[in-house]
């Protein structure tokens, strides 16, 4: 059984790391190669320059503010989906009336709401945005016609067009299109933590706050803290790109006074818009150190006993 066993593991693996080389670490490679010269993106020529753009990007106040408000993301917007998911999902699974013979049961009509929960995962990031683009327009969107119609004519924020509204804006869409999602997985995982444990608990007297805290949360933990990995990647990538890039208004993108732009978005503005790309993937080597940065920190305070059941 061991003959030739090297040489059937090396055949299998040989080509898919061959692919993932190829189209992701060489990538990367190469984006650190440009952050030292004067590419312009469109011509074969450029010269070396040392470490200018990393000292233009340090100077650079527009980066400084897309750097701040990506670090929001990456801080508050895992924070508050999966608080929002694992609260909804307990609830959906655990907040129902005792039944005969059950020491839990979820709320009545569970598997609809967790329909519910998951449509905007099959919208694509595109529409939602379009949607929430219409619905925050302060002349006739959604928000300030529901405002009108309960009798607050004189409350009638610019949402998106406010630098103090605008980012938070942002943010709700994307904790709305993304809550779903976790809502559904955080179930599933809910769903096979053994009755058992909840009857005892049960018995000895606990509520379901501490069922939560000294059962629930435990036995999630791994899903929840590659859950918080996963929304800090999406909130340093694409997803925030888009809805930023397809929503915000201002002359420049990104908003008025840039209130809204993001590390993504000002790499696109400068390599495409601009015809900067040298300096773009100075800021995209910027914007992986911090992603690099997240995950570690998120892996090294998440780490604890594994719990198995």
């Amino acid at each position: 059984m061991q003959h030739g066993k090297y040489r059937f593991i090396v055949g299998f693996l040989s080509a898919p790391l061959a692919i993932y080389i190829l189209f992701v670490i060489w990538p990367f490679i190469q984006s650190i190669y440009y952050s030292f010269t004067d590419w312009s993106g469109l011509s074969p020529e450029f010269k070396m320059v040392g470490f200018a753009n990393f000292t233009r990007m340090l100077d650079d106040e527009v980066f400084w503010k897309s750097f701040q408000h990506s670090v929001m993301f990456v801080v508050l917007l895992p924070l508050v989906t999966l608080t929002l998911a694992l609260f909804f999902a307990f609830m959906l699974n655990v907040g129902g009336r005792r039944k005969k013979n059950a020491a839990i049961a979820g709320v009545r009509g569970s598997a609809f709401y967790k329909v519910v929960y998951f449509f905007p995962q099959v919208l694509s990031i595109a529409i939602v945005a379009l949607l929430f683009q219409f619905a925050y327009n302060p002349n006739s969107g959604a928000l300030n016609s529901a405002l009108k119609a309960v009798g607050l004519d004189n409350v009638q924020p610019n949402w998106l067009g406010d630098p103090d509204l605008a980012l938070w804006c942002v943010f709700a869409v994307l904790v709305w299109c993304t809550v779903g999602f976790f809502v559904v997985l955080f179930s599933a995982g809910m769903a096979s933590i053994p009755k058992d444990y909840y009857e005892a608990a049960l018995l000895d007297g606990a509520n379901r706050i501490t069922t939560f805290f000294k059962i629930t949360l435990p036995l999630l933990w791994d899903t929840v803290q590659s859950g918080w990995a996963y929304m800090g990647i999406l909130a340093l990538g694409a997803e925030s790109f888009a809805v930023v890039q397809i929503m915000t208004v201002g002359p420049n993108g990104g908003g008025p006074d840039y209130s809204t732009t993001v590390l993504p978005l000002y790499v696109y503005q400068k390599a495409f818009r601009d015809g900067q790309a040298a300096y773009a993937t100075t800021i995209g080597v910027a914007l992986l150190i911090v992603t690099l940065l997240f995950v570690a920190v998120v892996m090294r305070l998440g780490r604890r006993e594994r719990l198995e059941y």
